[in-house]
């Protein structure tokens, strides 16, 4: 897409072209990258970024880690609790009793799709709140309580 004589609006262009590419194919769960879009429709870096900002405007698209954006489809759920709380639900939702070992970092890390030092980071803060304990040298991971979900209005 070249800017014609007004460059004004070229943000909304770019947007329901990316628009029309996530209708298209139903199982684009990523939009294409900041540079691909720059390049394929010969816009600057600032329009890409407008356009992305009035996707997530639009509920169709949202920021990911590593500064991707990823396609929101009707009818999916995305938790978006801090991960020390999705992990700490596991206790409860897998039957894990005080004592138990807990899934390792590794394994955490795959079933949240983040990396193992961000999942490291979480599991510090449920030691530190008293949920798990750590054992040995490997960091092997025991289940201290069983943390109770408190209702938030």
């Amino acid at each position: 897409m070249s800017q014609q004589a007004s460059p004004r609006g070229t943000y909304l262009q770019v947007a329901e072209l990316v628009k029309a590419r996530i209708e298209a194919d139903p199982e684009m769960k990523e939009l294409p990258s900041a540079t691909e879009l720059m390049s394929d429709h010969s816009v600057s870096r600032g329009v890409v970024l407008r356009a992305f900002k009035t996707l997530q405007r639009d509920g169709v698209a949202e920021p990911s880690a590593g500064g991707r954006w990823r396609v929101m489809r009707d009818g999916e759920g995305v938790d978006r609790r801090p991960l020390d709380e999705r992990i700490a639900d596991i206790i409860p939702s897998e039957g894990l009793k005080v004592g138990a070992m807990f899934p390792s970092a590794g394994d955490l890390a795959g079933r949240f799709g983040v990396s193992r030092p961000t999942v490291t980071k979480a599991l510090d803060k449920l030691e530190a709140a008293g949920v798990l304990a750590s054992q040995g040298q490997g960091k092997v991971r025991i289940v201290r309580a069983v943390p109770i979900r408190e209702e938030r209005s």
